[in-house]
């Protein structure tokens, strides 16, 4: 159920809101993206999925009409009366109201064993909505995503263009782009085009989240330098004995921290982490 901009005047004028930058609130009225979201995520009627930021409910009305549960994080409070209306007619959705990124945390442990995240994501939060996913005790199977173009674009990004979000996503998951979404097809029209990213959760690690992400912070920590640089000054190691660890696992002690992969970094933690 897509919704033409003159509707969504009129919701918005119904309930008081006026569009927020701050909040992100750039509504779909494309159809075509909800619909390659929904079957990106293979939504079915066993499914629980969480969503981030319903809005007016374009995505969710779509999500409801597929899978067994929709959890829907909302923090504008001006729609409360919309969703009370909307889970009237809907028994299977629970609207949680309050900042998803504080919230998140405390439901999770209330979730199914396994369930997804659907969500058009309001482009400020996006990198921290992904962290508080993936690091979460209780991860999803699964992450469908709309982000602005240009960070799902250096989320997939392979060896020779990582960043540490590109590396930090990779840590946890298979990221892929599903399609791309041009700017036109949200009300009010954001500057920038968008991007749907599908996520694919490994659910098992061998080494820990706080040694990784240690280390691979301190190579990232100046791209103009050489990795063993950053390294050896960043957790104050032997320069030398940081080059011979670099030879010895990626074949070259001046490579640069944006050409290793996620695999070249894991080695490099399993040599480091006790450093």
């Amino acid at each position: 159920m897509s919704l033409t901009p003159t509707k969504l005047k009129e919701l918005c004028t119904k309930y008081g809101l006026t569009p927020s930058k701050a909040y992100g609130q750039n509504y779909l009225i494309s159809d075509a993206p909800i619909k390659k979201m929904v079957e990106a995520a293979t939504v079915g009627p066993g499914d629980t999925i969480i969503e981030v930021g319903p809005g007016f409910g374009v995505l969710t009305f779509a999500l409801v009409e597929k899978a067994k549960k929709v959890i829907a994080f909302e923090i504008e409070k001006k729609l409360s009366r919309y969703w009370d209306e909307q889970q009237e007619k809907y028994p299977n959705l629970n609207i949680v109201w309050g900042n998803v990124l504080k919230e998140f945390a405390t439901h999770s442990a209330l979730f199914p064993k396994t369930y997804k995240v659907v969500a058009n994501l309001p482009y400020h939060i996006t990198s921290n909505l992904l962290r508080t996913v993936l690091e979460a005790e209780h991860k999803p199977e699964k992450v469908v995503v709309m982000v602005q173009k240009e960070v799902a674009e250096r989320i997939v990004a392979k060896p020779g263009d990582m960043s540490l979000l590109s590396v930090s996503v990779q840590y946890y998951g298979v990221p892929k782009i599903i399609t791309k979404v041009p700017k036109g097809s949200f009300w009010p029209q954001p500057k920038v085009d968008s991007a749907v990213l599908s996520i694919d959760i490994y659910q098992k690690e061998t080494v820990t989240d706080d040694a990784f992400f240690r280390i691979v912070k301190a190579g990232f920590s100046n791209k103009r330098k050489q990795l063993w640089r950053n390294l050896a000054e960043g957790l104050h190691l032997d320069k030398e004995y940081v080059q011979h660890i670099l030879i010895d696992l990626v074949g070259s002690e001046t490579v640069r921290a944006q050409e290793l992969s996620v695999d070249d970094w894991k080695k490099i933690v399993r040599e480091l982490g006790s450093s």
